[in-house]
């Protein structure tokens, strides 16, 4: 990522992909809209694009722009009004002996290995399948000047890493990979509960999750976080 000054966000140039189809809903065609990939970004014009529903995946800032389906909702947690639950302070005591680190860059001969595990038995009827090197470095490995790796450890071993972007009014979950083999830890509520205190920590608003879609079972587990907050009609409401 380049510094620039942020345009407007009214002069910022959308491109849209052609209509094909969705991962997610059956029966769907999806098109996504995404950020001039020529366009300088910065962690301004990020923050505000975030704020606005936009995501990023590798270089790209995007958006869901389907027609006749306003199914993918943003979905963030104001971080201050958490309400932890029982089951999820249980997932926090199971896991304390693993250590957390916090990295600019990461070792991908290292985390290719537990990512590409990951994929094949858990994201094995998705579009990242099957596991490739080239594609794990374009989408999480080539960092931008805000991305953190949290790495998650037990001793010496690495078992996952949670990949996010700080950006001003809070932390961007881009996405959670970890060793199936400890899938009984709960890895993926951990990565969320450190995520949280993370921000907390660092005086920031939000844990922005990505998009939450009902009738996905995928995405069912950004309800387990409350309260959340749902991007609809062009403002942050608080999910009922």
């Amino acid at each position: 990522m380049t510094r620039d000054i942020s345009p407007d966000i009214g002069m910022i140039k959308l491109c849209l992909t052609e209509a094909h189809d969705c991962s997610y809903l059956p029966d769907r065609q999806s098109t996504t809209a995404f950020v001039d990939p020529e366009m300088r970004i910065d962690v301004e014009l990020y923050s505000r694009m975030t704020t606005l529903g936009f995501r990023r995946s590798g270089p790209y800032l995007y958006a869901p722009k389907c027609a006749g389906c306003n199914a993918c909702i943003p979905a963030r947690v104001p971080v201050d009004n958490f309400k932890c639950s029982r089951a999820q302070k249980r997932c926090w005591k199971k896991n304390d002996d693993i250590m957390v680190e916090q990295l600019d860059s990461i070792n991908i001969g290292e985390h290719f290995p537990i990512y590409a595990r990951y994929i094949e038995q858990r994201h094995s009827d998705g579009d990242m399948y099957p596991p490739l090197r080239r594609q794990f470095e374009d989408f999480l490995g080539n960092a931008w000047e805000c991305t953190q790796f949290l790495e998650f450890r037990l001793g010496d071993q690495l078992i996952g890493c949670a990949v996010i972007d700080v950006i001003h009014n809070g932390l961007s979950a881009i996405y959670t990979y970890f060793d199936p083999a400890f899938s009984d830890r709960g890895l993926g509520v951990l990565a969320i509960l450190v995520e949280i205190d993370m921000a907390q920590r660092l005086g920031l608003e939000h844990l922005y999750l990505g998009y939450w879609i009902s009738g996905c079972d995928k995405m069912k587990y950004k309800t387990n976080y409350r309260p959340l907050e749902l991007y609809r009609q062009n403002s942050w409401r608080i999910a009922e």
